[in-house]
């Protein structure tokens, strides 16, 4: 097998407990070729303190201390800049990943055709201790009703619903350089880039757990649809680019699909202003219905409906 360069951009903000054990996994992939840049978005606690170690026994890695916090689209952009590999993976510092998972994933690519930018695979999700909570996908066979993950052109089925683990992702280099890297202007990346990408490249799927996600309390991901959610506004703005993207009313069908899931979140979240505006997309769609004009009037009543959200959820999800 040849060995093409993989860039793995490790970036932190304040994990102090967990960056050491991240960079590690990384340190010992068993795959050889590796460039491993470490970003810090100017944490506030003692990750620098921590990293810098790490740094004195690998000065292989390429440091990238900034000077302000810039948020992970930005940041993770700056380590972009410096990435000479073929392929890259975007890694969170309190993530895990397993020694084999470059092999893997490398091996994928070279068996597929150059139209494929995306690899994935499945996940373990753990607590900041380190213990096993669930495997995504089972999480989602259970929850979601998912039998398959997709692959090919999936871009009607990222707009429609949530089924890839982000930090799973190996990327092509190719494909951030045509969609020019993460957009800055959003709060978070992921839904942007299935959305952007799956229009021109195809997604393949590894079927084994290549990675451990740590779920903690202060991530982004814990305020999804929390009052006052400042992410749902990029799901916004990442809905109306899918909207000039649509070439079939099977796309369409999905956008509506995610649309109308997100009014639900939002109206229920009392989120009323992203409520109101992806309310107004489903009305550009021609799209709306008797239920969901219900609920814009519920909407524009600013009723305290979050907590019943939240005992939905728990009572389902068990979160």
């Amino acid at each position: 097998m040849k060995t093409p360069k993989v860039t793995v951009i490790c970036l932190c903000y304040n994990h102090e407990d967990f960056v050491e054990a991240s960079v590690r996994s990384v340190l010992s992939q068993t795959y050889p070729n590796l460039q491993v840049i470490v970003v810090d978005d100017a944490s506030t606690d003692g990750s620098r303190t921590v990293i810098e170690k790490i740094l004195a026994s690998h000065p292989e890695v390429l440091y990238l201390p900034l000077d302000h916090n810039q948020g992970n689209c930005s940041a993770f952009n700056e380590g972009l800049r410096h990435a000479e590999g073929e392929y890259v993976i975007d890694l969170s510092t309190d993530d895990l990943m397993m020694p084999e998972r470059i092999v893997h994933q490398v091996a994928c690519f070279q068996s597929l055709d150059q139209d494929y930018g995306i690899v994935y695979t499945d996940a373990d999700y753990i607590d900041c201790k380190g213990n096993s909570l669930h495997n995504h996908l089972n999480h989602l066979q259970k929850h979601h009703g998912m039998v398959e993950m997709p692959e090919g052109y999936i871009f009607d089925k990222v707009l429609a619903r949530y089924f890839i683990a982000s930090p799973t992702m190996m990327i092509r280099r190719e494909v951030f350089e045509a969609l020019e890297g993460y957009d800055e202007g959003l709060a978070y990346e992921d839904f942007d880039f299935w959305v952007r990408s799956s229009r021109h490249f195809r997604y393949a799927y590894i079927d084994k757990s290549l990675t451990k996600i740590r779920k903690l309390s202060n991530s982004m991901s814990a305020g999804w649809y929390k009052k006052g959610d400042r992410q749902l506004h990029s799901t916004y703005l990442v809905c109306q680019k899918a909207q000039t993207m649509l070439q079939s009313q099977e796309e369409k069908k999905a956008l509506i699909k995610r649309i109308q899931f997100e009014i639900r979140q939002a109206v229920f979240s009392e989120n009323h202003e992203e409520a109101q505006l992806f309310l107004n997309l489903l009305s550009e769609l021609k799209a709306e219905t008797t239920f969901y004009k219900l609920l814009g009037g519920i909407n524009t009543l600013h009723l305290p409906l979050s907590g019943i959200r939240e005992k939905y959820h728990k009572l389902r999800y068990g979160s």
